[in-house]
């Protein structure tokens, strides 16, 4: 499984009135989480508990869980239950 922003964060923090600026000057978020944020890469469950804070949400308004590609492999091999090695006769 893995998890996947709803929305885009740093606009709907900017429509609370926390530009990238503003978060960077009083030091609520670094650069660097602000970057990840942006390309949507994953942060600590810390900045996502922050993040709740200033949109006055709960987690589950802003993440979601994708199925996983690897989910329906197995060992790097898909499955597509042939080759069992039983026979259906």
């Amino acid at each position: 499984m893995a998890l996947r922003y709803k929305i885009d964060i740093l606009q709907a923090l900017k429509d609370s009135g926390w530009s990238a600026y503003r978060l960077r000057k009083e030091k609520i978020l670094g650069e660097r989480v602000i970057q990840q944020l942006r390309h949507g890469d994953s942060v600590s469950w810390e900045v996502l508990s922050r993040l709740c804070d200033l949109l006055a949400c709960d987690i589950g308004d802003i993440l979601t869980i994708m199925p996983d590609a690897r989910a329906s492999t197995r060992g790097g091999i898909q499955d597509t239950g042939e080759g069992s090695g039983q026979s259906s006769e």
